[in-house]
């Protein structure tokens, strides 16, 4: 057998599961088609869930100083000040940019980038998969354990595999272009004009973002028939602004086209990112939810070519994210027909304004769109916390220093904290026999209430994506949660473990 894992597609979201994987101990190799990143950028920014996965692996520190971005829900806005929560997002970042930065992590910690090396076909065995490609030296063949396609709304990946992609046909379009020296009136959230849409932002000094959807357009199905010219001619008609004399650095076109694959994994051929999900974009969350999708699928793929998963470990990516990603359908269909359908669509959009500023209303929404609100099934009802993420607050460790939880999970491994409990020594105890896998760490909370007023729990299990998989008070078992997500203990320690007592244990 060759590698553990195949990765193809070199965007941000086969970049980060390659480097998940590679963190978890195992072999990957990335496969992409273009001979060099393409500079553009749909994205140009990410939710405050994508923030915290880069914020757990030590990356975010690497974008510099970010700017958060207020949110809305289809163009009304949420204040996100008057939340417990923070759902603030992260923008002005180009995806280029991620991808740049997230290559060069990759690289560092040992994964290999094959460029110009496009998938034609795959076979698939028992034990394996062999990966059929065109390569600078002609056509190729790379066997692995497991094969992945993070390729795309296109994906080879997933045409080869015989899955499904079902959902909605396009019924409206939009235009975008990338402008130097316009010089236009921002509007970075959109607002509504005779006939449609229009929405203007900084992209950084000098280049401003339009996206145009005008009722009476539909773009071009082959987008390098496209000319600015078409944008600017639309702008000025919606606006009243010329922008022809501007510099254009990129011109798309995009529709509300949205589909979701039936499944995520077929025997040992998996999809994550947008080969599993298209939509119209909306608050980021296109990439966002695939560098999520990745952080899910990446330790579990690397936990069981490393022998040590649980049984069904991998079947836990489709029951976790696959929700998830009919949740996202759902909610970008919703904001699609609130943002773009025309003046019939005033009444609800006033109502909608109302009811955002019932806290409670503001925070659902915030949650559907930043990713917080995120919870996996961990098998049985216990803490509050439980199938969520930690919030990132600080621990102030046994040997007085500080650090927060996302540093705790720079090196992709479970996490016990424990935080003086009378039962910590027997937990402590119990933790050793999965301690090539989760790491103790001991300390206090500070500060112990989350902002909404949650007391922190006095122990807690994460998972290597940081959702806790067990906590205490009132969480069951420690060594149920330890089986169910790390696998059988070490033999060596099995009987010091099994001695413990007590019914946390």
């Amino acid at each position: 057998m060759g590698k553990d894992v195949i990765v193809v597609g070199a965007g941000p979201v086969g970049l980060m599961l390659a480097g998940e994987i590679r963190l978890g101990g195992a072999d990957v190799v990335v496969f992409e088609k273009l001979p060099a990143p393409s500079g553009e950028s749909r994205g140009v920014g990410f939710t405050k869930r994508a923030a915290e996965v880069f914020d757990q692996r030590g990356l975010l520190a690497r974008f510099g100083e970010v700017e958060y971005a207020q949110g809305h829900f289809g163009g009304v806005r949420i204040d996100f000040s008057k939340l417990d929560d923070n759902h603030y997002s992260v923008r002005g970042i180009p995806q280029f940019r991620t991808e740049a930065l997230l290559e060069a992590w990759v690289r560092e910690i040992g994964v290999t980038v094959r460029r110009e090396h496009e998938v034609v076909g795959f076979r698939e065995s028992a034990d394996g998969v062999v990966v059929e490609y065109e390569g600078p030296d002609g056509r190729g063949e790379e066997s692995a354990s497991y094969l992945v396609g993070c390729d795309g709304a296109r994906s080879i990946v997933r045409k080869l595999a015989g899955i499904d992609f079902p959902g909605w046909e396009a019924t409206r379009g939009m235009y975008m272009a990338d402008l130097v020296g316009a010089n236009i009136r921002q509007r970075p959230i959109g607002e509504q004009v005779p006939g449609g849409m229009v929405m203007a932002f900084n992209l950084e000094d000098g280049v401003d973002r339009i996206v145009i959807h005008d009722e009476k357009l539909r773009p071009h199905e082959d987008k390098s028939k496209l000319t600015f010219a078409e944008i600017a001619d639309a702008w000025q008609r919606m606006t009243g602004e010329d922008v022809h004399g501007a510099e254009a650095r990129w011109v798309s076109s995009f529709t509300d086209t949205t589909r979701q694959a039936s499944e995520y994994r077929s025997g040992r051929v998996f999809l994550v990112g947008d080969a599993t999900h298209i939509h119209m974009p909306a608050g980021a969350q296109g990439m966002s939810v695939g560098v999520q999708d990745a952080a899910n699928l990446g330790w579990k793929l690397a936990a069981t070519v490393k022998g040590w998963a649980p049984e069904g470990l991998l079947d836990t990516f489709q029951s976790e994210r696959h929700p998830v990603g009919e949740g996202l359908m759902r909610n970008t269909r919703a904001q699609t027909r609130l943002y773009l359908s025309g003046e019939e669509m005033e009444p609800l959009r006033a109502v909608m304004r109302e009811l955002v500023e019932i806290p409670e209303v503001a925070r659902h929404l915030a949650g559907l769109v930043s990713g917080i609100d995120v919870r996996y099934d961990m098998g049985a009802p216990g803490h509050p916390l439980a199938g969520l993420r930690l919030p990132d607050h600080e621990l102030q460790r046994a040997d007085g220093a500080r650090t927060r939880v996302a540093e705790l999970l720079h090196a992709a491994r479970g996490v016990l904290v424990l935080t003086g409990g009378e039962g910590d020594a027997e937990l402590k105890e119990l933790a050793g026999a999965w301690s090539d896998r989760v790491d103790v760490v001991e300390g206090r909370w500070d500060p112990e209430l989350t902002p909404g007023g949650l007391r922190l729990p006095e122990a807690v299990l994460l998972r290597p994506d940081g959702h806790v998989a067990w906590a205490a008070p009132d969480g069951g078992s420690l060594r149920a949660a330890l089986e169910a997500w790390f696998g059988t203990a070490r033999e060596t320690v099995e009987s010091a473990a099994g001695a413990q007592r007590g019914a946390v244990l």
